[in-house]
């Protein structure tokens, strides 16, 4: 995973725990995978909203980090969060981890998701109504070219 600019609609701040620190000092690399999990939560309630999760849901079939710098308690972290591509079934999330006052990236995620059918447990298109909400949500943040 290279390192991608884009533009960040969603930013979400993080609280980060004394628990989250790890004798080094610094917060632990497990405990990112858990505030981009709780952010990109966050994304899909703002964006797209909860009932388009009635029958279908979105499991990570991929993820993986660049952890550029430490993090240490009791920094202020934010987590901006973007879906960069849309395809038939899955879509991918890039979210970045930054130090709210500085500015600094401190880590990079991508993340891959594939649409389930929750009755069933089989994989699904993506539905319109969240392929729309995300379209219209991010066409001023990422060329929505990159989206299909």
């Amino acid at each position: 995973m290279e390192s991608k600019k884009y533009k960040f609609r969603h930013s979400m701040p993080a609280q980060l725990r004394f628990s989250d620190v790890d004798r080094f000092g610094h917060v632990n690399n497990s405990v990112y995978f858990s505030l981009f999990d709780m952010c990109k939560t966050h994304y899909f309630n703002d964006v797209v909203g909860t009932d388009i999760f009635d029958r279908v849901a979105p499991v990570v079939v991929h993820i993986e980090a660049n952890f550029i710098t430490p993090v240490y308690f009791p920094d202020e972290i934010v987590i901006q969060t973007s879906i960069t591509r849309i395809g038939n079934k899955s879509f991918t999330l890039f979210q970045r981890a930054l130090n709210e006052r500085t500015h600094e990236v401190k880590c990079e995620c991508e993340t891959v998701m594939v649409m389930m059918d929750t009755q069933v447990n089989v994989s699904v298109s993506v539905p319109d109504g969240f392929r729309t909400a995300v379209e219209t949500y991010e066409s001023s943040a990422v060329d929505c070219r990159a989206l299909k």
